[in-house]
């Protein structure tokens, strides 16, 4: 686990050069638009509520003493809650509405690291609409799946102590799932929508690596929201396409066997 993890994160170094070399970053126009107005929209819905949650915790107090201090406090977690479920949010939406766009790139890099007739035959049919499609249902399933996860790791974070390890394990999901959108733009032509859960389950470390990256970039303020999408889908289909790369050779070895 913790050897992949590494992979995943070392799979970064290198992408602006690659990106650059294979001339990638017009792809990228479009989904940069979408992730910095999905971020817009989230941050102001999140300035908004973030008033009205901490006030509703607030009402748990029924004393007198002290229901300044911990209106604040409320407000403050009211917050960190809307943050996080708003970074949830934004990175669902934003990977399912690029997979049209992302897919190229994927397999850009893909015949730039193996060439075409290795692409041509292994390769699934799929369209935009196609990838659009199901861009969206595996990002609804890994929402409803995040959030299942997230929400009681959220309640834990309450309890004195464990708090901080509550933080460490919510980045570690949000990092899992950030990794496995970026690891499906290269699955979706090699496997069908089981098969590529089944596999980054299999390789859970590498979406971890990747995705612990993805959501550091996206502290970077402006910038990151503009770049992670380039780097993380970069990093994510170089390290994929090394895995299935080794899987397909292991193979054709127990084939000659």
């Amino acid at each position: 686990m913790i050897k992949n993890i590494l992979r995943g994160i070392r799979a970064y170094v290198g992408t602006f050069k690659l990106i650059s070399k294979l001339g990638l970053w017009k792809y990228f126009g479009v989904p940069m638009a979408i992730s910095f107005l999905t971020a817009i929209l989230i941050g102001v819905s999140a300035w908004g509520l973030s008033d009205n949650l901490g006030a509703f915790i607030s009402k748990v107090w029924f004393w007198e003493w002290g229901a300044e201090t911990f209106k604040t406090i409320s407000e403050f977690i009211g917050a960190l809650i809307i943050i996080a479920l708003g970074l949830i949010l934004y990175r669902h939406i934003v990977m399912a509405l690029s997979a049209p766009f992302m897919s190229p790139v994927s397999e850009k890099i893909e015949k730039h690291l193996y060439g075409v007739d290795n692409i041509d035959h292994s390769h699934r049919n799929t369209t935009n609409a196609g990838q659009l499609w199901r861009g969206i249902r595996l990002n609804v399933r890994n929402l409803l799946m995040e959030l299942m996860i997230t929400i009681p790791i959220i309640l834990i974070g309450f309890i004195p102590v464990i708090g901080i390890a509550s933080s460490i394990l919510l980045f570690l999901v949000q990092s899992y799932y950030a990794g496995f959108g970026n690891m499906d733009y290269t699955l979706e032509r090699h496997f069908k929508y089981a098969e590529s859960i089944q596999f980054v389950k299999r390789n859970r470390g590498l979406a971890i690596g990747n995705g612990m990256v993805f959501m550091l970039v996206l502290l970077i303020p402006v910038v990151g929201i503009i770049l992670v999408l380039p780097l993380s889908v970069t990093a994510a289909s170089t390290e994929t396409l090394r895995v299935l790369e080794n899987h397909k050779t292991t193979q054709r070895v127990s084939n000659i066997l």
